[in-house]
């Protein structure tokens, strides 16, 4: 019988100590953050669901977010400053990228540019439109460079979701999978939810994290409830994000 006393079990009430690898905080150089401010807001709200650890991860995309270590170094100062200046206490905060493989990525990687989340893992994306077509030699390339590539937001990609057998080509590839909070919420469409759904029961993800590029992706999260079938995957899936990068 129904209960009117069933608590809903919010994922946010499950991210204390969690540390965030995958944000678009640091203002001013892609379509997260615009300002300091900005970014001081979102910290705010992480602060709020008990994430003080951040790995900022702004776009490097080719004729469109030309960013580089300089560049993105820069605007983390910005974000330390006000953190600073606001009397924060607890806040970890430091830099890497997520990076499009595009025609300009394995030349980045080449010239020692690319940003990489830790030691050796290093955040990578795909156009939402098509394939890479230099998706191989780029995987090659950071195989050479003894890094792990952590594939962002998989679950988003209209042409792997309409064939889904590729997904476990790529994991043969020893590519790991990172899960966007909000996909789990239906937050980027149904077939985005069904997806990410899939994968998490399969066993196919690896790591978890926001995404976050603004105040809505947080206020959406914070509304995000954990369906009991999820529940053990997606906290296991904090926990070894926990592990990999703490």
């Amino acid at each position: 019988m129904f209960s009117f006393f069933n608590k809903k079990d919010f994922l946010v009430d499950h991210l204390e100590g969690f540390i965030d690898i995958h944000n678009h905080i640091l203002p001013g150089i892609d379509d997260g953050a615009k300002s300091a401010n900005d970014s001081l807001q979102l910290v705010k709200m992480f602060r709020e669901f008990g994430v003080t650890d951040f790995i900022c991860t702004p776009h490097i995309m080719h004729n469109y977010y030309d960013n580089t270590p300089k560049t993105i170094k820069k605007a983390f100062k910005k974000v330390k400053k006000v953190i600073t200046e606001e009397g924060f206490t607890g806040i970890k905060i430091s830099f890497a990228a997520e990076h499009m493989i595009d025609d300009n990525f394995e030349q980045i990687l080449q010239n020692g540019n690319a940003l990489p989340l830790n030691s050796n893992h290093i955040l990578i994306e795909m156009s939402y439109l098509q394939p890479s077509i230099n998706f191989d030699s780029a995987l090659d390339l950071i195989n050479e460079k003894q890094l792990f590539s952590v594939f962002a937001h998989p679950e988003r990609y209209q042409y792997l979701n309409k064939n889904q057998g590729q997904y476990s080509a790529l994991k043969a590839k020893g590519i790991k999978f990172q899960l966007n909070m909000l996909s789990l919420g239906g937050y980027y469409g149904k077939e985005v939810q069904k997806t990410a759904q899939t994968l998490l029961k399969n066993g196919f993800y690896d790591f978890i994290g926001s995404d976050a590029h603004g105040k809505r992706h947080l206020f959406g999260l914070s509304k995000l409830t954990l369906e009991q079938r999820n529940k053990k995957n997606v906290i296991a899936l904090i926990e070894n994000t926990k592990a990999a990068f703490l």
